[in-house]
């Protein structure tokens, strides 16, 4: 039996998840009456609550095509930009990879960093043109858009001489023609089997085992998974076996004591694993990604791919607010600091060093939707800590030890009406407009290079502005000079001054002043937000005003307080409407914005020293 190992490479929401699904079924995965769900990939809460892939996962299928039997490991990988060490880290061990591409949308920002990284490996992609079936689709013009992007990259002839397949992965159905009858996805099968060649590793298969951990998890019954291909020679449990970083140094020596293969979407215990298969190990304990797991007597680490460096940082620290510890049991500085590195050991996207107060952590990634699921899964786990506004990090150049700033591609659809307005706030943030064109159905694509400051806090004004119909898209290009200060957010913000409950009559009054952000009954303190003021500057307000009541009778009744209900903002708003001197508290139960320094004289006080 031949095996194929692939990568299924993607921008987000061009439908690689729900594509592994029908390769799934239609091979023979799931039983006639088996109960299915939709991307049955997508396994982890917060990947199906918000409808994107968070963490590529590996699965296999069993193909019976003019070729034979052939096993396809298959791996299903983000789409997003902030998860891009996802993609980076498993393209290693793949030997082909399907790029799908929108044919109404096309080419987008994240096809583009995905190709490069594909290219780079010397992979020969397949290029599947997805959602054909959608009125406005049009892939022909896709078709020239993917040849001329292989082109910029710097693809080898072997590489532009890519075959491309038609294909709705909703409808279940691929096509080499578009003419040819629309059945079933047997015309992609076929085209992996003959265009993805046979793992090298299965001519090293006398040589002593090695394999190359690319990815970590940990399971309550086996402990620590390692998963990653095996480079060379056979995984047997009981195999002896030592662990090296990729510098060479020996990380610790064990025994494998269960080797776990894909099997659709189970992983099961096996006898042995060859030389070229994708498999999991448990039996050791310290070593993690990027190290080597070989027989006693190699000496030499697998090469492991770089990472790109993160873009932006965020500060994590202890929940001091006059709330904590009410609604979490995790809230010490220390399990919040075993918490982080757990998440560095096993996203290697992610950094996290300690501040040099020692009291808090700085946290970098790859965009603030990244640290903002990261936030949140520690927030369902328990957890209760404070998160500063996100930074981008810096760079000096080494030749003129100037400032360098990240610089991000950004591609914005947006109606006809608004790009106006959308250009105009772009480039009062120093983002310079590259292209321009329509793009069908009404629609403008608007193509800029912004500096990655200028996006903390975009995404909600953008939707304002186009009155919730525009779609941007960015990922990180490259550093340039620093290009001077950016306006932030221009309003101010309510505080309030003391503790208590707030009351439905105060926040009635105090609607006129600005936006709410809380309702009537809800815990406050001091220094907490509490909502927008309509001006510039901050305000301290109270909030706990209730209506004085007296003996004389009124000529006229009461007026019933009716509050316009609370602007909730979820953890990644959060994150990007506070600015230096606020943080967001978060809590299992809640998510309250608050000052840094509560006492209002006080925080005059800084403010005077900062002047």
């Amino acid at each position: 039996m031949s095996l194929r190992n692939i990568a299924i490479i993607a921008h987000v929401d061009h439908g690689k998840t729900t594509l592994v699904d029908q390769l799934l079924a239609q091979s023979g995965v799931f039983r006639a009456n088996e109960a299915t769900v939709e991307r049955a990939m997508d396994s982890n809460d917060q990947e199906r609550e918000r409808g994107i892939t968070i963490l590529a996962k590996a699965t296999s299928v069993l193909w019976q095509g003019a070729a034979g039997e052939t096993r396809i490991n298959i791996i299903d990988t983000p789409g997003h930009a902030d998860f891009g060490g996802e993609v980076e880290r498993i393209l290693g061990m793949v030997d082909g990879c399907l790029l799908l591409v929108d044919a109404e949308e096309g080419v987008m920002p994240q096809t583009k960093f995905v190709l490069g990284k594909a290219l780079k490996l010397g992979l020969r992609p397949i290029v599947v043109l997805n959602k054909v079936d959608r009125a406005h689709a049009d892939p022909e013009r896709v078709v020239g858009d993917v040849f001329d992007l292989f082109a910029t990259m710097g693809a080898s002839d072997e590489q532009l001489d890519f075959p491309h397949i038609y294909a709705s992965g909703k409808q279940g159905w691929a096509v080499t023609e578009m003419a040819h009858e629309k059945k079933d996805l047997s015309a992609l099968f076929d085209k992996i089997v003959e265009h993805v060649p046979a793992p090298q590793a299965e001519q090293r298969a006398d040589e002593p085992f090695r394999l190359l951990s690319v990815l970590i998890e940990s399971d309550p019954f086996l402990g620590r998974l390692l998963t990653g291909r095996v480079e060379a020679g056979r995984a047997v449990p009981g195999l002896t076996v030592r662990a090296l970083s990729p510098d060479g140094t020996e990380v610790e020596r064990g025994r494998i004591t269960k080797v776990l293969a894909f099997r659709g979407l189970q992983r099961r215990p096996i006898d042995s694993a060859d030389a070229g298969d994708i498999v999991a190990i448990a039996g050791l304990s310290k070593a993690t990604v990027a190290d080597t797991i070989a027989a006693p007597e190699v000496t030499e680490p697998l090469p492991a791919q770089p990472i790109d460096p993160p873009t932006i940082a965020i500060t994590v620290s202890v929940n001091d607010s006059p709330l904590a510890g009410r609604e979490g049991d995790k809230v010490q500085s220390r399990v919040i600091r075993d918490r982080l590195l757990k998440e560095a050991e096993a996203n290697v996207a992610i950094r996290v060093t300690e501040t040099a107060d020692k009291d808090a952590y700085e946290v970098a990634g790859r965009g603030e939707l990244q640290l903002g699921v990261l936030i949140e899964t520690m927030r369902r786990e328990g957890f209760e800590v404070s998160i500063s506004r996100p930074r981008v990090v810096f760079q000096t150049d080494p030749e003129t030890g100037e400032k360098l700033e990240p610089i991000e591609d950004v591609v914005i659809d947006v109606d006809d009406d608004f790009t106006g307005v959308v250009i105009e706030k772009l480039s009062a943030r120093k983002a310079e407009l590259k292209d321009m064109g329509p793009s069908g159905a009404g629609k403008t694509r608007i193509t800029l290079q912004a500096p990655s400051r200028s996006l903390i806090g975009y995404q909600g004004e953008f939707l304002t502005d186009t009155r919730g119909s525009g779609v941007l898209n960015r990922v990180f290009s490259h550093y340039e000079p620093y290009k001077g200060a950016i306006e932030g957010r221009r309003n101010g913000v309510l505080v309030s001054n003391s503790d208590g409950e707030t009351a439905a009559y105060a926040l009635w009054n105090l609607e006129e002043r600005g936006t709410m952000f809380v309702g009537g009954g809800e815990k406050t303190y001091q220094g907490m937000i509490i909502g927008e003021n309509s001006r510039s500057d901050d305000l301290d307000v109270n909030p706990m005003k209730a209506k004085q009541l007296t003996n004389v009778r009124a000529s006229g009744k009461d007026e019933a307080v009716r509050l316009t209900p609370p602007r909730r903002l979820t953890l990644e708003q959060a994150i990007a409407y506070i600015e230096d001197d606020e943080l967001v508290e978060v809590t299992p139960k809640n998510i309250r914005l608050r000052k840094q320094v509560l006492n209002p004289s006080f925080r005059k006080k800084r403010q005077r020293e900062q002047a």
